[in-house]
């Protein structure tokens, strides 16, 4: 198994075009090739998912830890040809401004070596400058290369082939410019892509491109050099190390098993609602849980049989409508919440609890009602990393527990002026961050939703309660079927 880290070297340098590039070409030749993304990121990784045919994890020690990052390395990539890690922003652009979950990082945590991918669209001899510098300033992360990116003639090709020369730094490919292989984007980023109905034909072209721009025999002879050079102490064979010491904590879940009812846990699955992290999912199912995809969008009602309902992530402001027009569904959900039916939500699937939705367009839409307030679409980037602490009890989280997640959307919620006090006394705020005075959704005993997302590599005791309140409303005497 070897391992290359794609770096670029800023923002939007082209590490994602590369990566595709890279990724569909070993496909073509029919390398099995597992996939990474450094940070948060939902829908690069849908992208790496949909070219190798296999899950991509995601690489973050800020809402995880070191020993985690290193720890799915080993062992997802274990079981492929090769491991193709996508960076995150430039090399050493981390955290806060620190190196701390940057690209950089990650390469030392993993002992990978990086290639770097350069935009060259208005360089020429300060090319020289910016690879020496990225040489030279760590010397504990091995830069074995350069992708030169949106490259504009031969003439210009040669000018930064010569301003580079004396570095003695290999040139591994050369893109030119190609509007071609530009994918659609929004205002979260890329478009994902269940909504790319253009989707072979755009893998089949980043495929040739792939063949053509990479020097092949130098970076296989990288690949292939690269290795396994994660830390023997990290070659652990569980991705959650703290989960049987956890577990002992929570005991209806030892008997979960020997229940006759399964566990079944729904997780809204469609174009509105998407963004999951696979180690979440594989958790839950390791916990004793059965997912059971429905679609808030298109469904007329809930699966059967229910003891746990999971609100991701996604766009649903760009599906407002379709969700305020399926009113079954908007109903089966607000009464099977009512009934008490635990369900975690996360940024779109808090929106989606919400009474109303105001889109991009302005125009408000009807949500499910649970939570007495309205999501406004603004203009405003809400990003970063969050450390938050919980304000009370909730289906996942205990008063007082802090930990990390992610924040990244274009919305403000704010609580209906006309709802009844009983109604928000209900739906206690949640989530201080601890940094600020703000708070970040609602929650109550079998309820928990927030804009922040969380990885629960790095705090598996919010899955396992989850999982929990899950199992305690299955296993309760009268435990009722949500309503279809």
């Amino acid at each position: 198994m070897g391992g290359l880290i794609i770096a670029g070297d800023r923002s939007s340098a082209g590490k994602t075009t590369v990566t595709m590039a890279l990724l569909s070409a070993l496909r073509q030749r029919s390398v099995t090739v597992q996939a990474f993304k450094v940070g948060p990121d939902y829908i690069d990784p849908m992208f790496h998912r949909a070219i190798t045919g296999r899950p991509a994890y995601n690489l973050d020690p800020v809402m995880t830890s070191e020993s985690y990052v290193q720890q799915c390395f080993q062992r997802h990539a274990g079981t492929a040809t090769y491991a193709i890690v996508e960076g995150v922003m430039g090399l050493f652009d981390g955290a806060g401004g620190t190196d701390w979950a940057s690209t950089a990082h990650i390469a030392r945590l993993l002992g990978c070596p990086v290639l770097l991918v350069v935009d060259c669209a208005r360089l020429s001899r300060s090319l020289a400058a910016i690879v020496h510098g990225y040489q030279t300033l760590d010397p504990e992360v091995q830069l074995v290369g350069v992708v030169l990116n949106r490259v504009g003639s031969d003439r210009h090709l040669a000018m930064l082939q010569a301003a580079i020369a004396p570095l003695q730094i290999p040139v591994l490919g050369v893109l030119r410019r190609d509007d071609a292989v530009a994918l659609p984007d929004r205002h979260l980023g890329l478009v994902p892509t269940d909504e790319l109905s253009d989707l072979p034909q755009r893998f089949q072209h980043l495929a040739a491109l792939g063949q053509r721009c990479f020097d092949w025999p130098a970076l296989e002879r990288v690949l292939q050099a690269s290795g396994n050079n994660v830390p023997v102490s990290a070659k652990a064979t569980d991705a959650f190390p703290s989960a049987e010491v956890s577990r002992a904590a929570i005991p209806p879940l030892a008997h979960s098993a020997r229940t006759i009812r399964p566990l079944k846990i729904g997780i809204a699955r469609d174009l509105a609602f998407n963004f999951y992290y696979e180690d979440n999912l594989a958790y839950l199912n390791r916990l004793g849980a059965e997912l059971v995809p429905f679609s808030p969008q298109v469904d007329a009602a809930l699966p059967t049989d229910l003891s746990g309902l999971l609100l991701g992530g996604g766009f649903p402001e760009m599906f407002a409508e379709a969700l305020a027009q399926n009113t079954a569904m908007r109903r089966a959900i607000a009464q099977a919440l009512a009934a008490g039916l635990p369900t975690y939500a996360e940024c779109g699937g808090l929106m989606y609890l919400c009474k109303s939705l105001v889109d991009l367009d302005g125009r408000s839409w009807p949500m499910v009602g649970t939570i007495p307030a309205t999501t406004t679409m603004t203009g405003q980037l809400t990003l970063g990393y969050r450390q938050v602490t919980a304000l009370q009890n909730s289906a996942v989280a205990t008063v007082g527990q802090r930990y990390w997640g992610h924040e990244f959307h274009r919305s403000a919620i704010a609580p209906t002026p006309t709802a009844p006090l009983s109604a928000l006394s209900s739906y206690p705020l949640l989530h201080e961050p601890a940094s600020s005075t703000g708070t970040d959704g609602w929650g109550r005993a079998t309820l928990h939703a927030a804009y922040v997302h969380v990885h629960w590599g790095g705090q598996p005791a919010l899955a396992e309660k989850f999982v929990a309140t899950c199992d305690r409303y299955r296993n309760q005497p009268s435990s009722p079927s949500p309503p279809r």
